[in-house]
C-alpha cells in the first residue's frame, strides 16, 4: 500500500460509515402506528383536535404532560387531543415543521390553526382549540 493512498482509504471509510448511519437511522425511524393514526385523526376529525410533539427527556415536556393528559379526559367527545414522541414519530416531527419542544399544532376541518411552542397552560390549549 503507497503511503500517499492512507488519506483517501480513511476518507472512504468514514464516508462509508457515516452514508451506513443514515441509512441505519431512515429505516428504523419508520414512522409508528401513533403517527399515522394522529394523522388520519387530523384530516378526519370533526372535531377540533391538537397535536403535541413532546420528548421524553425535554423537562418542559415532563413538565406540561400532566396538564394535557387532564385535558385529554376533559375534552373527551368535544376534541381530540394526540401527543407525539419525536423520538418515535420524527418523520410526523419533519412533516409538521417541529423545531423546538413541546409543540402544539391546532387544527380545525383537516387545517392548521395556531401553533404554540413551549409550556402553555390548559386555558391557552382551549384557546387554540376554539373552545
Amino acid at each position: 500500500m503507497n503511503k500517499s493512498n492512507i488519506p483517501l482509504w480513511i476518507a472512504g471509510v468514514l464516508l462509508l460509515g457515516m452514508g451506513w448511519i443514515v441509512f441505519d437511522m431512515s429505516r428504523s425511524g419508520a414512522v409508528s402506528s401513533q403517527g399515522d393514526s394522529s394523522l388520519s385523526a387530523v384530516r378526519n376529525a370533526k372535531v377540533p383536535v391538537l397535536l403535541e410533539f413532546y420528548a421524553d427527556w425535554c423537562p418542559p415536556c415532563k413538565e406540561i404532560a400532566p396538564q394535557v393528559e387532564e385535558l385529554t379526559q376533559e375534552l373527551k367527545g368535544k376534541a381530540v387531543i394526540v401527543r407525539i414522541n419525536v423520538d418515535e414519530n420524527y418523520l410526523v416531527a419533519q412533516e409538521h415543521g417541529v423545531g423546538g419542544l413541546p409543540v402544539f399544532i391546532a387544527f380545525k376541518n383537516g387545517r392548521e390553526t395556531g401553533r404554540e411552542v413551549g409550556a402553555i397552560s390548559k386555558d391557552k390549549m382551549r384557546e387554540m382549540m376554539g373552545l
